[in-house]
């Protein structure tokens, strides 16, 4: 039986729509009332997980999920051993710095040696500041990063942002992109190359959906 692991959270709910076009029914995972974190879909073909985004990666790479929804900001922070097989074009966001907007910083080089940058995006701002070559000490920050700046514990944040809307209204501004981000489709190298639970089908359907909606928006 095939395994997949869902993210908790924004994608959640275009992940079980992905998943219903090649014939996957995860949609009992919405249903406010359900409580179970692994439900088996209704024809008997697959199993969900309903995980932590952070997690699925992991349980990807591991086998105990032979496919995976996730955003491409955890696969750029953890790196993990999996195949990144689709970018699935919803779920839009952007890895940003910023900083409070009365600071007078307008880049991240403009920020002083040493200074602190608040984010739980820790691999991904050391790599923003290596590549600048300025040395900044990461504040890991699992929660309201928004008040790194706030409190004065930091310089700046590495977060992400989709509407910019809790920025504003905490006074921040953003002053660099690293990268955007949407969910992308991962699988198990090995459980793709043997196909188990047809995991190599159900990939190349979803990939055949995106096709046509991306030739659909393009003609609209």
């Amino acid at each position: 039986m095939l395994t997949v692991a869902l993210p908790k959270g924004a994608l959640l709910e275009d992940s079980i729509r992905l998943l219903q076009d090649v014939g996957l029914d995860f949609s009992a995972f919405n249903d406010p009332k359900n409580r179970a974190l692994q439900i088996v879909d209704p024809t008997g073909q697959a199993r969900g997980l309903l995980v932590r985004a952070l997690d699925v990666p992991v349980y990807v790479a591991y086998g105990q999920a032979q496919m995976g929804i996730v955003g491409y900001d955890v696969l750029r922070e953890k790196k993990p051993n999996v195949a990144d097989l689709a970018d699935l074009k919803f779920g839009y966001c952007r890895l940003s710095v910023a900083v409070k907007s009365d600071s007078g910083y307008q880049r991240s080089l403009d920020l002083p040696a040493h200074a602190r940058v608040a984010s739980k995006f820790v691999q991904c701002a050391l790599h923003h500041f290596h590549e600048l070559d300025l040395p900044v000490e990461i504040v890991p920050l699992y929660g309201s990063v928004e008040l790194g700046p706030i409190t004065g514990m930091s310089e700046a944040i590495v977060d992400l942002v989709s509407t910019g809307r809790t920025l504003r209204e905490n006074g921040l501004v953003e002053v660099d992109l690293l990268f955007e981000s949407t969910a992308h489709l991962i699988a198990n190298p090995l459980s793709y190359r043997l196909n188990q639970g047809n995991l190599a089908d159900y990939c190349q359907a979803i990939r055949e959906k995106l096709a046509v909606k991306t030739s659909e928006l393009m003609n609209s």
